[in-house]
């Protein structure tokens, strides 16, 4: 018995009408990619058996190589999360026409913007100088040393909690000293909660794309100053992840 074929989504276009964005191979097979149209709005799809597809690596990059090759032919693209099949071409027009609304209002927001992604993460080495350096916890370490582990045990409790205080404050500096003015840069930022341990600052923002050059140069400015405390991950162009609300999730049969 033939295996049931499904449509995949990978992102929503403010275009109609054709666009050639060739083939992309999917768990091992190539599949066209095309655009399901209602009205103005359009999605990115293709053909696929109908099944789960699980978040591999190779298929996250699969779905982010599509959307970085949308990007390139144009400047209006909401992204769709990983992983949304629905059973016919008619579904998706439906969904489409759902979310023309929405579409009507988030297409000029979004119309020629892309999002660019910021992470500092503190040095080892630095942090723990910060964190060795400030008084309350210097004056807690000096009266730990020489006590056995259970002699010390509330002392090392307050010791984490001092040296995680620290820590807030670095990320509070962070948000003055490197987010607040690439904010005023950009249309729109959003800092969003750490995802490690050492991270500082996990910031994304919505940028002009004409302007990305003179965002890129705020960074490097930024990246000057802290160089020897803290790395810089800066990534992008996206598509406005951090600054699209919708999120699909597919019925299940």
């Amino acid at each position: 018995m033939s295996e049931e074929t499904g449509i995949y989504i990978f992102c929503a276009i403010g275009h109609k009408g054709e666009m050639d964005l060739g083939k992309v191979e999917l768990e091992g097979e190539d599949r066209d990619i095309f655009l399901i149209s209602y009205k103005d709005a359009s999605m990115v799809a293709a053909e696929v058996p109908q099944k789960i597809y699980h978040p591999k690596r190779e298929n996250l990059m699969m779905h982010q190589q599509v959307i970085s090759r949308v990007m390139e032919q144009s400047d209006t693209v909401v992204p769709i999360s990983f992983g949304n099949v629905f059973r016919s071409k008619e579904d998706v027009e439906a969904l489409l026409e759902n979310l023309y609304p929405q579409f009507e209002t988030l297409f000029p927001a979004i119309k020629g913007k892309i999002e660019i992604g910021l992470k500092v993460i503190g040095k080892s080495e630095w942090l723990e100088s910060v964190v060795k350096e400030s008084p309350g916890v210097e004056k807690m370490s000096t009266s730990l040393k020489g006590k056995s582990e259970s002699a010390g045990y509330y002392e090392r409790i307050q010791l984490g909690g001092m040296a995680q205080k620290v820590f807030q404050n670095l990320q509070s500096e962070m948000k003055t000293e490197i987010f607040a003015p690439l904010q005023e840069a950009a249309e729109s930022a959003k800092a969003n909660d750490p995802s490690s341990e050492r991270m500082l600052l996990n910031a994304a923002f919505l940028i002009d794309r004409d302007k990305e050059k003179e965002f890129d140069e705020l960074v490097n400015k930024a990246h000057e100053a802290w160089k020897d405390k803290a790395d810089f991950n800066y990534s992008g162009p996206w598509p406005a992840y951090n600054f699209v609300n919708i999120r699909l999730k597919v019925e299940e049969a």
